[in-house]
């Protein structure tokens, strides 16, 4: 049974699900805009090497982010197979480029497990935790982690 945001239990969150490569990461569904596909990027000089440039979304420049390569995995080599999470990170909005989305998942903070210490520091600073659901083991990103300078241009 699927439930909408108004009735989840307390506690519970939606989550989107999605792969870069092998492995599944999840995002909180409240800071995602929409899911659109794969646009070619124009890049821009002296941006961060996991910045891949920006598109043009409705009149609005939308700055394009390799999830992958941020992650400290490897680069992508974006397809018409891949998409775009649009994704508001603080007050600034973002678009994550990941291979596919695969779900929409309801968890509770019970379902949450804390991130391994195997991992390193950099897994660690931007995983929230771990799902371990349907035989699935799903990482949690927490997008604030991930883009420290948005909050302090915010600031």
């Amino acid at each position: 049974m699927h439930q909408t945001s108004k009735n989840l239990a307390d506690g519970a969150r939606e989550l989107i699900a999605f792969r870069i490569g092998e492995q599944e990461f999840c995002v909180d569904i409240m800071s995602v805009r929409e899911i659109r596909g794969w646009t070619p990027a124009t890049s821009l000089p002296h941006s961060p090497g996991y910045v891949l440039g920006v598109i043009n979304l409705r009149g609005a420049v939308l700055p394009i982010v390799d999830l992958s390569s941020r992650l400290g995995m490897k680069e992508s080599d974006p397809s018409a197979r891949h998409v775009i999470i649009v994704a508001q990170v603080y007050s600034k909005v973002v678009g994550l480029l990941v291979d596919a989305v695969s779900d929409i998942l309801t968890a509770t903070d019970e379902n949450i497990q804390p991130t391994p210490e195997v991992s390193s520091e950099l897994d660690k600073s931007f995983a929230k935790g771990v799902l371990a659901i349907e035989g699935r083991m799903i990482c949690l990103i927490e997008l604030e982690r991930l883009f420290p300078e948005v909050e302090s241009e915010a600031a």
